[in-house]
């Protein structure tokens, strides 16, 4: 018995639409970065975007867990000395580009390289209700279903 390799030209990928709204960005993340490998297909691939195309709504309204929303801390370097620069959750999300905070939490799941480039193409996240990839006719995907832990529950 040989063993199955696929090639790009065998991938059959799918449309995903994921509406982000109350739902816990590292359970979140973790999900989209499975979808996007394609790990979950049985034909599974390690070196071919084997990964469905998946589109996110409803970005701007993604939850965190305990106190991370205004405690967690990003960091950057401008590459100058002294230029470490820090913004909270709370910060991005009321910012200008919500959807940076699920887009970083998935990209930083991937690997770093061509294929994960590659892959990242494939993720489109829009920070309303609205998106311009109906004519894909995308299957909804309702995370909140999966497990009772991914949606958060603001009291």
């Amino acid at each position: 018995m040989k063993t199955f390799v696929a090639k790009p030209a065998d991938v059959e990928k799918e449309w995903i639409l994921i509406d982000a709204e109350d739902l816990v960005v590292g359970r979140l993340a973790s999900l989209i970065a499975t979808r996007l490998k394609g790990k979950h297909k049985p034909d599974y691939t390690p070196h071919v975007d084997m990964g469905d195309n998946i589109v996110v709504i409803n970005a701007e309204k993604v939850m965190f867990t305990g106190n991370k929303y205004n405690d967690k801390r990003y960091y950057r370097h401008t590459g100058y000395p002294g230029g470490i620069k820090e913004r909270s959750p709370k910060m991005i999300i009321e910012g200008r580009f919500p959807e940076r905070v699920l887009e970083k939490a998935v990209e930083r799941m991937l690997a770093r390289g061509p294929l994960g480039r590659q892959i990242m193409r494939n993720l489109r996240i829009y920070k309303g209700s609205e998106h311009p990839h109906g004519a894909q006719n995308p299957t909804v995907l309702d995370v909140a279903a999966l497990s009772p832990k991914n949606k958060r529950v603001v009291i």
